[in-house]
């Protein structure tokens, strides 16, 4: 009779001579790769692909498909009785959570090329994916023994512990699917009506009361927040700890640094909040990022000397013949180097032929790609395994600035020489957001036993699936939306990447004080034990996008918290992760819908009373209302859930 329950050590450090023994031991041959599990694994990265790219360059936050994936997969698999699903659902959670990942490499940076006038062809923003994205798979495979097996119980693997519970509930006949669909109509339909018919409007502030507008004007203070079901759902997954470091940023910029700026000067003091917060706090939330990002490699040296000896062992033959279990077998890593080589030497094309046309610009510029995504790589996975989100923003930024000196130290600049550094940035943030989203995969396969070769094969598919899907909807929504003007995507990633190379590449003056100020306040917080990655985030996001995390995550700590029974605890805590991720999936995915409708000229939007104060109270209202709907679904929860 097969195990439908992880061991009792899979969650924790094992002991000296334990052995951690997977659901679907090594001795069988369980359905992974099939007809079936790869035909809807493709579906999923298409349509989470369109879904994620439409939610990311709207709101700045790219959501993991690997829950709502898994839970589509366990209600699909339920159609198949008597059959164990488990390693097919693998395969199409795997398959399908490509998308996340290559759309945050593309849109947290080629959208900057709209926004600094310039044109991103498909194949470039097709290309820059792809190549990203099998860098990042084959980078990684060599460090996958040390982070899923060696470091095993070290890491907690948030995500991967989420969508893991979610998949062996399909073993059990789980009916979490009616929570998510009824979850992911009613969030789809909220958010629906706010992007299509205006229905009432999308952000709420302190401006909408008298004294909150004289405060906003007078002395630069000014609270905001998105009403959006998808950012609640955001933060709920996120947690109550990591939401209140985000926002903890944004309140720094926001509540001490705009409104001093706005003192110091009359020609500051003639700007308003979201202007000083444009030219003076996201700069030092940039230089925080970038400085978050080194302190990563030099804490991770010791990993990437561990796994690359591990990897040169395997390389050597030194394993003296004896069989590999299944689950232990990883694709070889002869293949592996001619796959890494093949994609150097398409880069190398790509980058000669697409971009640059000069030999020795794109031979640094090869060189700069592999060299960061080597280094980085390590850094990602390790943030994915401790706390379950992908920092490529902030070591995406570090490359720009890195290659745009170089690349003007030998003489580009100029558009040219924006557009190569953005392209590179891209390849580099594709690679390294593969590598932090593929752990959470291999973690998956780890506790449950599928095949580490299968789904490191298979990942190329949905990589250039993901890649292709993406690169059609930036286009789409650069045509309906735009990235620059009134009413376009806000795109806030791809606008600090904007606003860190323009004077790189022009010759203009750039903020290195602010950058500087940035990277001590990094240096500080990590030496008193603040995650100054994520606090710098919430410095460069504005605060509209940052305040709903905080309020996602209180109703995570509160339906956790009210029972001493940790058992009830945990299964509220999940029955309202199902309900999240509906908010989640369901509002992304409608949202597509309202770009489609724009695209194909049908408007149906009440612009005069979307910014009306009426539609403001009428946004607070409905809030509160899909708040309290969350609140008591959750409490419903029963422990056999």
């Amino acid at each position: 009779m097969s195990k439908t329950s992880l061991p009792e050590n899979a969650y924790r450090e094992l002991r000296e001579g334990e052995e951690y023994q997977p659901i679907m031991s090594a001795q069988t041959t369980p359905a992974e790769a099939t007809p079936y599990s790869v035909t809807v694994g493709v579906i999923m990265a298409i349509i989470f692909s369109a879904a994620a790219a439409f939610l990311g360059l709207k709101v700045g936050q790219v959501f993991e498909a690997a829950i709502p994936i898994a839970i589509i997969a366990v209600g699909l698999g339920g159609l198949h009785k008597g059959k164990s699903m488990l390693g097919q659902n693998v395969i199409i959670q795997s398959i399908g959570a490509t998308s996340g990942v290559i759309v945050a490499g593309a849109i947290f940076t080629l959208p900057a090329l709209y926004i600094l006038g310039l044109e991103a062809q498909f194949y470039q923003v097709f290309l820059s994916s792809l190549l990203g994205g099998i860098l990042g798979i084959v980078l990684l495979i060599p460090f996958r023994k040390y982070f899923v097996k060696q470091m095993h119980g070290k890491y907690p693997f948030p995500e991967a512990t989420a969508t893991t519970e979610v998949l062996i509930s399909g073993e059990k006949g789980g009916k979490q699917t009616v929570v998510l669909a009824i979850a992911g109509l009613l969030g789809g339909l909220y958010d629906f009506a706010v992007s299509t018919f205006g229905a009432w409007a999308e952000n709420i502030s302190t401006k909408m009361v008298g004294w909150g507008a004289m405060v906003a004007d007078k002395f630069k203070v000014e609270l905001s927040l998105n009403t959006g079901a998808t950012l609640l759902g955001l933060g709920y997954i996120i947690g109550l700890k990591y939401a209140v470091i985000i926002t903890a940023g944004s309140c720094l910029v926001w509540f001490v640094i705009v409104p001093l700026v706005g003192y110091a000067s009359a020609e500051a003091g003639a700007m308003s909040a979201s202007e000083l917060f444009m030219a003076y706090g996201r700069p030092i939330g940039i230089g925080g990022i970038a400085m978050a990002g080194l302190i990563g490699i030099v804490r991770q040296a010791g990993i990437i000397k561990d796994a690359a000896m591990l990897a040169v062992n395997e390389l050597g033959g030194k394993k003296g013949g004896e069989a590999v279990a299944r689950t232990e077998r990883d694709m070889k890593m002869k293949t592996i180097l001619t796959i890494i080589i093949a994609t150097l030497i398409a880069t190398l094309v790509f980058f000669q032929f697409g971009v640059l046309g000069n030999w020795l610009q794109t031979i640094v510029a090869l060189l700069i790609v592999f060299v960061i995504a080597f280094l980085f790589t390590t850094v990602a996975a390790n943030a994915i395994a401790i706390v379950g989100s992908n920092p490529v923003s902030g070591m995406t930024l570090m490359t720009l600035i890195l290659s745009s000196l170089v690349l003007v130290s030998i003489g580009l600049n100029g558009t040219v020489g924006m557009t190569a550094a953005l392209i590179i940035g891209g390849v580099v943030c594709t690679a390294l957001s593969m590598a932090g989203g593929f752990i959470t995969d291999l973690k998956i396969g780890y506790w449950l036993g599928t095949t580490p070769a299968v789904q490191q094969k298979w990942k190329f598919l949905g990589t250039l699936v993901s890649a292709a899907t993406v690169a059609g909807v930036m286009i789409i929504l650069n045509k309906t939306y735009g990235f620059v003007g009134e009413n376009a995507l806000a795109a806030p990633q791809a606008n600090a990447m904007a606003a860190v190379i323009r004077p790189l590449m022009e010759g203009g003056q750039t903020p290195w004080v602010l950058y500087f100020s940035g990277a001590i306040l990094a240096l500080v917080l990590t030496w008193i034990g603040v995650p100054a990655l994520a606090f710098s985030l919430g410095m460069f996001i504005p605060m509209s996008l940052n305040a709903p995390l905080v309020v996602g995550g209180l109703i995570a700590w509160y339906v956790s918290s009210r029972s001493k029974d940790e058992a009830l605890n945990k299964a509220r805590f999940d029955r309202g992760t199902l309900i999240a991720s509906g908010f989640i999936a369901g509002g992304a995915l409608m949202g597509v819908v309202s770009a489609i409708l724009k695209f194909a000229g049908v408007d149906l939007f009440a612009a005069d009373w979307a910014v009306s104060s009426a539609a403001e109270w009428t946004a607070l209202v409905m809030y509160i209302a899909i708040m309290v709907y969350f609140t008591v679904h959750t409490m419903k929860a029963k422990k056999e859930e």
